[in-house]
C-alpha cells in the first residue's frame, strides 16, 4: 500500500516508518519537527539526541535497500496537506501528528492553545486533504485509553449498547479526559464520527495505553535509527522514566498511592496493531475502535519491577512517594475490554524481566547524559481554587 505517516518523526511514527517499509509498503513521512522543538523549550530533550528526518531515511535506505520519502510539512496547514495527498495518492495514513503530553497541555495557557490548535486542525487538515485528494484512503489515527478516564462501570472497544426509558441504541462510549491533551484527543474521534456519517469516511480509532521500549526489529543493528527516548516528567511516559530513574539513582518517583491503574504496551506492539488495522481497513462510513494494550498495571506494579529487575542488575533502586501532581482519582474501578486487536491476530509481547534488562542496559550506556533535573514532576494540574 501507500501509507502517509504523519508525525513520521516521532517515538511512535519513525519506528512505523521503519516497520512498514520494511514490508514493502511504499511510505511516506510528513513532520515539521514541533515535538523536538517542544523539548528543546522545556528542557525536555530524549536521552541520546536523534539525526533529522534525511539523515534518518538515509542510513535506513543503506542499512535495508528500503526507502521511505520524507517532507517537512506543517499538518495544520491545510492547502499544503491536500497537495501532499494530491501528489503521493495515499490509499491508508497513520495520524500520529498531535502534541502528545498530557503535561505539557496543562502548564498554562499558551501550552494549552497550541495543544488544542495543533491537534484540532492537524485532524481537520486531514480529514479535508482527504474528502478532496484521497476519499477512499483509511484513516487510522491514534488515540488514547486516557480518553475514558476512569468511569465504575466497564470501558467498552469505543462503543456502548445503552438502554433507556425503554429505547436502546449504540453510541460513542462516554469519555472524561484528565487534561487539555485528551480532552482534544475526544474532539477528534467526534470530528472523525461526524465525517464518517455525513461523508462515508473510513476511519480506524485505536485508544492507546501508555507506550514503553526503546528498540524495535528494524532498528536493532544500528542504534542511531532508535526512537526517541524521552525520560522526563513532560514527554517521557512512565516506565521509560522509572529505568532511567534506577539507572541513575534517582528513587523511583511514584505519584500519590500508585495505586492508579492503566493499560499498557510495548513499542513493538503498537507497530503489529497498526499494521494489522492497515491491513483490516473498516467500510466506508464506519468508525471502528479498538483499545490497544495488552497489561494492566498499577504504578507501583511498574516501580516494583524495575526495582527487582534493577537490584538484579546491580543498581540501589529505591522508590519515594511524590505529591501527586495530577487531579486524577489514585483508587479506582478500571476493566477495559481489549479482544478487537487479539483477534486480528495481535500476538503481544508481555512486559518480561529480559525486556526490563535490555531496557536498563540501553540506558546505562548513556548513563553519562542523564538531566536529573528532568526527572521530578515540573508541572502540577491546577488546583479548583486555582485563579
Amino acid at each position: 500500500m501507500r501509507i502517509l505517516i504523519l508525525g513520521g518523526d516521532g517515538y511512535l511514527g519513525w519506528p512505523t516508518a521503519m516497520y512498514l517499509a520494511a514490508r514493502d509498503h511504499d511510505v511516506l513521512v510528513i513532520d515539521n519537527y514541533l515535538r523536538r522543538r517542544l523539548a528543546r523549550e522545556t528542557r525536555s530533550e530524549p536521552l541520546v539526541p536523534s539525526d533529522d528526518l534525511p539523515t534518518r531515511c538515509a542510513r535506513f535506505a543503506a542499512l535495508t535497500g528500503k526507502h521511505i520519502a520524507h517532507r517537512i510539512l506543517d499538518c495544520t496547514d491545510g492547502a499544503a496537506m491536500i497537495a501532499a495527498f494530491a501528489d503521493f495518492a495515499p490509499e491508508a495514513l497513520v495520524h500520529y501528528a498531535e502534541q502528545p503530553s498530557a503535561p505539557y497541555s496543562m502548564m498554562g495557557q499558551d501550552e494549552a492553545h497550541l495543544t488544542l490548535h495543533n491537534n484540532l486542525f492537524t485532524t481537520f487538515a486531514t480529514i479535508w486533504a482527504v474528502k478532496r485528494a484521497a476519499p477512499r484512503c483509511h484513516i487510522v489515527k491514534l488515540a488514547s485509553m486516557g480518553e475514558y478516564g476512569t468511569p465504575n462501570i466497564d470501558i467498552e472497544e469505543g462503543w456502548i449498547e445503552i438502554e433507556h426509558k425503554g429505547r436502546k441504541d449504540r453510541v460513542l462510549y462516554p469519555r472524561a479526559g484528565g487534561s487539555v491533551y485528551h480532552t482534544s484527543k475526544i474532539i477528534d474521534t467526534d470530528l472523525l464520527s461526524f465525517e464518517t456519517r455525513a461523508n462515508g469516511l473510513r476511519v480506524t480509532d485505536l485508544m492507546q495505553g501508555p507506550v514503553y521500549g526503546h528498540d524495535t526489529e528494524e532498528a536493532a543493528s544500528d542504534e542511531r535509527l532508535f526512537p526517541h527516548f524521552h525520560y522526563d516528567d513532560i514527554f517521557g511516559t512512565v516506565l521509560n522514566r522509572f529505568v532511567t530513574q534506577a539507572v541513575a539513582g534517582v528513587p523511583l518517583t511514584v505519584y500519590g498511592k500508585g495505586s492508579q491503574v492503566r493499560g499498557y504496551l510495548d513499542l513493538r506492539d503498537t507497530l503489529q496493531c497498526v499494521a494489522l488495522v492497515l491491513a483490516n481497513p473498516p467500510a466506508p462510513g464506519q468508525l471502528r475502535v479498538y483499545n490497544q494494550f495488552t497489561e494492566l498495571f498499577t504504578v507501583l506494579d511498574l516501580a516494583d519491577r524495575v526495582r527487582r529487575v534493577g537490584r538484579d542488575l546491580g543498581l540501589d533502586v529505591g522508590i519515594a512517594a511524590v505529591p501527586n501532581p495530577r487531579r486524577e482519582q489514585e483508587e479506582h474501578y478500571y476493566r477495559p475490554a481489549h479482544d478487537g486487536l487479539l483477534r486480528l491476530g495481535l500476538k503481544p509481547h508481555y512486559l518480561s524481566d529480559e525486556r526490563l534488562a535490555s531496557m536498563v542496559t540501553f540506558v546505562r550506556r548513556h548513563r553519562d547524559a542523564i538531566d536529573a533535573r528532568k526527572i521530578l514532576p515540573r508541572v502540577a494540574w491546577p488546583d479548583q481554587t486555582d485563579a
